[in-house]
């Protein structure tokens, strides 16, 4: 079963203009029905962060259960890099162009990996001179529109996304403060709900989706990791200033991956691909002219029911993109995108190694991977 993205009144695009419209902006919208009315406002992302494995566990994270999760939906596919411009733009992938993990770039050879803002399998370069960040993605951030309007606001995150391409893109126009440990964290976001009357504090924990991956999200060591981001949390809440507002949610989630198929390792899913984007559970399938058909053929004949395989007019005709994909970001999606139904993934040992390796994967659509939560505290 897949969830379709709720984009424009229950998607994780739709977040941060609720809180800006509760934080008095003149023409945001309460998209989400939150009605803040707060003036210090600060938004946890919590990494890999599902729906359906925080309610499933309330024991493993009472402070976070306790607050009655809202539902939402990520945008498609479910990863970090598209998430994230969801977020900080406030518009849907087919607005925003970062349109999976990994995906191309016309006029480039090689895929671009939007999270380290490098062409796949080059050189490391500083790619940010040709594909400029600000006119790959030229939307107004959120966080600019609420800076316009006198609001301090403040990003408190790792250091290695200061300055980053990603940044720059679809998170731009605050202030930066790199966390460097659990109350480091704790502490700047504390400091910056107090720079000013009113205040916007966006923070970053990515070390469950970390575990998720490499220990899977039916682990021990998972569960005690969603434990500590509780304690993360509830220690925020600890720190708001009175009538301030804490928001926590998530990217994706996440499911345990029990099959894979190796593409570097099947020809006849090779035949007539040139070139093949996204992950394991939602890959982009770039085809040689005139070979999109019969590549379907065969991608569908391999797969089979545990996979959907869509030419790129139908998924975007879905609406997973979005109501509208702009002409030059619809070229950036796959001729055919291929969705898992189950829990069975699309793999490349000889390009990807790692990725292949891992146990814990997101991208597709199924409830574990499109829902989020979505917290409320007052304080």
């Amino acid at each position: 079963m897949f969830v379709a993205p709720r984009y424009g009144s229950g998607s994780l695009a739709d977040l941060f203009p609720s809180v800006l419209a509760g934080l008095g902006v003149p023409g945001e919208e309460d998209r989400l029905g939150l009605r803040l009315d707060a003036d210090q406002v600060c938004v946890l992302l919590v990494d890999g962060l599902g729906y359906e494995d925080l309610v499933a566990d309330p024991a493993a994270a009472p402070f976070l259960s306790g607050l009655a999760p809202l539902r939402l939906t990520a945008g498609f596919p479910t990863t970090t890099a598209t998430s994230l411009a969801s977020l900080g733009v406030g518009v849907p992938p087919g607005e925003h162009g970062i349109v999976g993990y990994l995906f191309h770039v016309p006029g480039y050879d090689r895929l671009f990996t939007p999270l380290s803002w490098r062409l796949h399998g080059a050189p490391k370069s500083d790619l940010r001179r040709e594909l400029v960040p600000t006119e790959f993605q030229p939307r107004t951030t959120v966080f600019q529109r609420a800076v316009a309007d006198g609001i301090a606001v403040a990003q408190v995150s790792p250091r290695d996304q200061a300055g980053s391409g990603l940044t720059e893109a679809v998170l731009r126009g605050c202030q930066f403060r790199p966390q460097l440990s659990f109350g480091d964290l704790v502490a700047g976001v504390s400091e910056a709900l107090r720079a000013g009357p009113r205040s916007l504090v966006y923070t970053y924990h990515g070390d469950l989706d970390l575990t998720g991956h490499v220990r899977g999200p039916a682990s021990r060591s998972w569960q005690l990791e969603l434990t500590h981001a509780d304690r993360l949390a509830a220690a925020l809440a600890d720190e708001l200033p009175a009538g301030a507002a804490l928001l926590v949610t998530a990217d994706h989630g996440m499911v345990h991956m029990d099959d894979r198929l190796d593409f570097d390792t099947t020809p006849a899913l090779q035949d007539g691909v040139r070139a093949l984007g996204g992950e394991p559970r939602a890959r982009h399938v770039y085809t040689e002219p005139g070979a999109e058909s019969d590549v379907a053929a065969a991608w569908e004949t391999i797969l089979g029911a545990d996979f959907e395989v869509l030419d790129r007019a139908e998924a975007v005709g879905r609406g997973w993109f979005g109501p509208t994909v702009a002409p030059a970001i619809a070229r950036r999606i796959g001729d055919l995108v291929v969705v898992a139904r189950g829990r069975r993934g699309v793999i490349r040992t000889g390009a990807e190694p790692l990725q292949s390796r891992l146990i814990g994967h997101h991208g597709s659509l199924t409830p574990a991977e499109m829902n989020v939560p979505l917290c409320v505290f007052r304080a």
